[in-house]
């Protein structure tokens, strides 16, 4: 019951928390091209976030009750019990009171027992049914709009929208569609018959190793037709990016793109994990697979340094990270570092890729809606993610007394439960961070 008040308190003050002056609005239309951050009542949410994050971590203390989606049980060891997967850390498979995995299933309907939340999603849906009707996509407000979550008819086309793949102007879609589906197997039919040279190699044996190896509890990652689908994508995009060539950890970003856009094609409250992607027409899934590649590359484009020689990126990005967890939770930042864990024993991951080792893909699809809505939200806006979701568990850190218990938490955090309503909790929390140092870069140096 207090978690449910607490969220539905933040989302009914951030409906409104995103509205932008008459004046403005009228004075910027013209504009909406520009990536421009959206105009957000700052003061709105801070005080909303404050509030939800102050008392998600107090809840505890008040209440004695440990949070489902924060509650840990160290995972045991043998490897029978538990099976690493992509996107859900460690499936405690043999836990008397662990829970089954909820299916990556396409609804409109919010797994919480919030009264309020059907009213929110109809008028969320409402809103971008307004969006989308304009002949010309208002992207500012598109931001503005998708920061909380895109509901899943709309999701496909917002994404495409807001990577800059899709054109604001409906009458111009078609053709820059064709043309783009029409270049990337223009690509294929030019470099993919050289991964069996000795140049290449070594790129598309690296590849075919790690495909299989995703999501390997979702059996439709098994199926050779997406193996494959996913071997030209990353192979092409490769060749086509010589500065930083494939490295491991960027297959897993195209999963997202991937079952976002075959929901395109799919009924709802079907199940991704079983669906049989070889019943789908050959034209529907050139479609998917072209559509990946490109919005893909276009969130490659803004984090590359993260896959360059010797990563800078992510070295940088994970320095930054122990620095503000040194700030924002000192006893945590101490703790670990009296046990000797360094940051980049875990968080090198978490950069690497984008915490979707980290997280189910539903969590991730859900997260990657803020993430399009905000300015540089791969690159810049996943610093304070990664800073709120260590911070997030900090209490079960602090618990754990030695090394091994310590890494063995950090690389398999309990999130196998979590919902959007914890993703919602997460960004509110990442927002703060962002308020309180993004403009004030020199707290962190």
């Amino acid at each position: 019951m207090f978690e449910q008040q607490a969220f539905t308190e933040y989302m009914n003050n951030t409906v409104d928390a995103w509205a932008i002056d008459d004046d403005l609005e009228s004075e910027n239309e013209e504009n909406d091209i520009d990536k421009e951050e959206p105009f957000i009542s700052k003061q709105a949410v801070q005080e909303v976030a404050k509030r939800v994050i102050h008392e998600h971590k107090t809840r505890n203390e008040s209440e004695k009750v440990t949070l489902e989606a924060s509650s840990v049980r160290r995972p045991v060891a043998s490897s029978s019990s538990s099976t690493a997967c992509p996107g859900i850390g460690i499936r405690l498979g043999q836990h008397p009171s662990s829970k089954t995995m909820v299916p990556v299933r396409f609804t409109n309907q919010v797994r919480s027992t919030i009264t309020t939340i059907p009213d929110i999603d109809s008028q969320k849906e409402n809103k971008f049914k307004q969006i989308f009707e304009q002949s010309h996509v208002d992207l500012n407000e598109l931001r503005k709009t998708s920061w909380n979550g895109i509901p899943k008819q709309f999701r496909a086309e917002a994404w495409k929208l807001l990577c800059g793949y899709l054109p604001a102007k409906v009458d111009r879609r078609d053709d820059t569609l064709k043309r783009k589906r029409d270049e990337y197997w223009s690509y294929v039919s030019q470099y993919y018959h050289t991964r069996s040279e000795s140049v290449h190699q070594d790129t598309f044996r690296q590849i075919h190793i790690d495909i299989p190896r995703m999501n390997p509890l979702m059996p439709i990652f098994q199926q050779l037709v997406v193996q494959e689908l996913f071997e030209r994508i990353l192979f092409i995009w490769a060749i086509r990016h010589p500065a930083s060539g494939y490295v491991q950890g960027i297959n897993d970003l195209v999963t997202p793109f991937f079952v976002v856009f075959l929901s395109e094609f799919i009924d709802n409250d079907v199940e991704i994990e079983n669906f049989d992607i070889g019943s789908l027409p050959e034209e529907h899934l050139r479609i998917i697979e072209a559509d990946s590649y490109w919005c893909t590359s276009s969130l490659l484009d803004g984090i590359q340094d993260n896959y360059t020689f010797a990563q800078p990126g992510i070295q940088y990005k994970v320095r930054t990270l122990e620095e503000l967890i040194k700030r924002i939770d000192d006893p945590l930042y101490r703790h670990l570092k009296t046990q000797h864990i360094e940051f980049l024993q875990f968080a090198f991951r978490w950069m690497n890729n984008l915490l979707m080792r980290e997280l189910p893909v539903r969590c991730t699809i859900r997260l990657w809606d803020t993430y399009h809505a905000e300015q540089d939200g791969f690159s810049h806006f996943h610093l304070y993610i990664c800073a709120a979701f260590l911070v997030r568990f900090s209490k079960d850190l602090l618990r754990e007394k030695d090394f091994q218990g310590l890494l063995l938490l950090l690389q398999n955090l309990p999130t196998h439960s979590w919902t959007s309503d914890d993703i919602s909790i997460l960004t509110a929390e990442a927002y703060q961070l962002k308020v309180m140092f993004a403009n004030a870069p020199r707290h962190l140096s």
